[in-house]
């Protein structure tokens, strides 16, 4: 239930504002739905009649998360996810903003599609809902889209979803016709032809499982060439999901010869590897594969040292049909718009990554690359943010999640540290009683 939109002040609060490089303890203001001020020493005295004061003295405020991968099935697989139940786990979450992917049926590939998903999402959803368009009609990789109008409709970006645009001269037509507009093509590194029937990372852990590996190659070798494709038509480029370290190695490149890349890396990459696994868990089954440790904490190494731009749940609910089924048979995907700060939270907890930095990566830096408002606790900006106890344990129920599927690959994990409340647009979406 959504409360009032009335002014609340929020005191005593471990504040951190990463648009401002701000970590302080102080109060925030907001009203009319806007944040008014963030500061030390607001106090109650002059704020505005009737505000609701709410003492926070030991937790933290930061931006409402902008999560830059998530699926949600309208149209067309509502079974699986909807832009109601995903806004209720995005907001259980801290996820005041999902950006939604256009692997749907039909697929997001034309403005009235466009115009759909924007009219469902503000009809139904109680957080911000925001869709990227597909690169090619059908997500079929050979006739592209009409950027320029999609962008005009509402599209945020360009993708294919889990699909590869594998058409050298279809992606080099794509970014230089995404370049004229300033849109963002955002893309999935995976050579098909080398993940061939592959289903977990390659290498002796997926030999012991006698299970088809897939090298990173598959991802190196498409992060190459879209690289080279980049250099070539000067466009915006954004990897949607890098997993190990030799990736990372060819986006330093491309950041020395100035081009116009970032990069995400999901939740599971940066805080599971492919030993988690274990006998054959399938909600572990995602795309693309859980890596080996070193890639694991060579990802995290970039994370901190901004190399790595964006960390997304990418949310793909699957039900129990598809996943509890042998592992080589099973769907992939997890969900994650519900466990994404919390799993985080690991990270900063084990001294591995500073919180204003991984807070950056999930609310900060993606709005910033799609052009959103959201992502700062500046004065002015729409009052989007969570209040966090970072110090309160908890165990991963799926029963309790609020998406439609409940497959977690944190099922039963022990979690520090959760979201207590939401705000969107200055009303109380989601509180933690």
């Amino acid at each position: 239930m959504l409360s009032d939109r009335r002014p609340i002040l929020f005191a005593n609060a471990r504040i951190v504002d990463p648009s401002r490089d701000l970590d302080i303890v102080g109060d925030l203001l907001i009203a009319d739905g806007v944040i008014r001020e963030a500061k030390k020493g607001i106090g109650a005295a002059g704020v505005p009649e009737g505000t609701d004061v709410i003492d926070c003295r030991g937790k933290l405020i930061a931006p409402g998360l902008v999560d830059m991968r998530a699926f949600i099935g309208e149209p067309g697989a509502g079974h699986r996810e909807t832009f109601a139940s995903a806004s209720q786990a995005a907001a259980a979450g801290g996820v005041t903003t999902i950006i939604c992917q256009p692997d749907t049926s039909p697929v997001i590939d034309d403005p009235a599609t466009v115009d759909f998903v924007l009219r469902r999402a503000r009809d139904t959803a109680i957080v911000h809902v925001h869709p990227m368009a597909a690169i090619t009609k059908g997500r079929e990789g050979s006739e592209m889209t009409e950027i320029g109008l999609l962008k005009a409709a509402g599209a945020v970006a360009f993708t294919d979803g889990e699909k590869s645009v594998t058409n050298a001269q279809v992606m080099r037509r794509a970014l230089t016709y995404a370049r004229d507009f300033d849109a963002l093509i955002v893309h999935q590194t995976e050579d098909p032809d080398l993940i061939g029937d592959g289903v977990m990372n390659e290498g002796e852990f997926a030999a012991r499982l006698g299970l088809l590996g897939i090298p990173t190659a598959a991802e190196t070798v498409m992060l190459e060439r879209d690289l080279r494709l980049v250099a070539l038509t000067g466009g915006r480029y954004h990897a949607a999901s890098v997993t190990c370290a030799d990736s990372l190695s060819v986006l330093a490149r491309a950041n020395e010869a100035g081009l116009k890349v970032s990069v995400s890396a999901s939740i599971n990459h940066i805080t599971l590897n492919e030993n988690d696994i274990g006998p054959y868990r399938t909600f572990l089954k995602v795309t693309p594969p859980l890596r080996a440790e070193d890639d694991r904490k060579a990802l995290v190494e970039a994370l901190a040292r901004g190399l790595i731009d964006v960390v997304m749940s990418d949310h793909n609910p699957q039900d129990v049909e598809v996943k509890r089924l042998p592992f080589a048979e099973a769907a992939s995907g997890a969900i994650g718009l519900e466990t994404m700060l919390a799993a985080g939270l690991r990270l900063a907890h084990s001294g591995e990554i500073e919180l204003i930095t991984l807070l950056r990566a999930m609310s900060t830096r993606p709005a910033q690359l799609l052009g959103l408002p959201g992502g700062t606790l500046k004065s002015g900006a729409p009052a989007d943010l969570i209040v966090v106890d970072t110090e309160v344990p908890w165990v991963v129920d799926p029963t309790e999640l609020k998406s439609k599927c409940k497959n977690t690959p944190f099922d039963e994990a022990r979690m520090l540290g959760r979201v207590v409340r939401t705000i969107v647009a200055g009303r109380t979406v989601y509180e933690y009683v």
